[in-house]
């Protein structure tokens, strides 16, 4: 197994959309991390404005760029046959697919490191400074943050296994995140709560709405969606593309 998973790993290395996506989400956490930076930011409102850093749709979005890996290492087996060569080298398709989730988890993994944890001391180290954020508590937030930075590709991945293709999980994770869930919020808040982007923003630390989870209840039901999404595809890898 650990052979196949090293082979997953080398193709999602090797795609150029991967360092790509990866630099691409890097640069717009770094943007934000800046703009956010002592509160200098704020969007106009009624009190005054609200702090950039404060407004989670806003400082959550390159989350959806780095969703592009998890999609994108998925779809691109669907292109040129490439699903068929993969099957003439490992004709085991649970094996295969186990591979390729770990190979995808874990370039998620070490991409959300990247591009979390040095976004995040540039916005928060005069806070560090000052005392007014501890260590522990900005661990935590590096923590929920990679998390999050996780498991929004691995849900992405699923998707893409289950539309055999990129394009379509990545425009309906954008649409029900930036688009759907901000419309309907406030009729549905307790629904709206329970999808994957308002879970992911609970548990970042930056809900929105009048219903938000808990921070760690956030973590669990995005990964409670990431496990059902990959469970689907991987029964419909299984047999639909045997």
């Amino acid at each position: 197994m650990s052979a196949v998973v090293a082979g997953e790993l080398d193709k999602v290395r090797t795609l150029a959309s991967t360092w790509t996506v990866v630099g691409l989400a890097l640069v717009a956490q770094l943007v934000l991390a800046l703009l956010a930076r002592d509160d200098t930011v704020r969007v106009a409102g009624s009190d005054g404005g609200t702090p950039l850093g404060q407004i989670g749709g806003v400082m959550l979005a390159p989350v959806y760029v780095l969703a592009a890996l998890g999609a994108l290492a998925a779809g691109t087996e669907y292109l040129n046959g490439q699903l068929r060569v993969s099957l003439l080298a490992v004709p085991d398709r649970p094996r295969l697919f186990g591979a390729q989730l770990v190979a995808v988890t874990a370039a998620s993994a070490a991409a959300a490191v990247v591009v979390v944890v040095p976004a995040h001391l540039v916005q928060h180290s005069g806070l560090l400074a000052e005392g007014t954020l501890t260590p522990g508590a900005a661990a935590v937030d590096v923590v929920a943050l990679v998390a999050v930075y996780t498991l929004v590709p691995v849900v992405a991945f699923g998707l893409a296994v289950l539309a055999r293709g990129a394009v379509l999980p990545l425009v309906v994770l954008v649409v029900a995140g930036l688009l759907v869930a901000p419309t309907l919020r406030g009729a549905l808040p307790d629904l709206i709560a329970l999808l994957p982007h308002d879970a992911a923003l609970s548990a970042v630390g930056l809900p929105e709405g009048t219903h938000p989870l808990p921070r760690w209840a956030g973590l669990g039901v995005l990964a409670a969606w990431a496990a059902a999404l990959v469970g689907a595809a991987g029964v419909t890898f299984t047999r639909r593309d045997a």
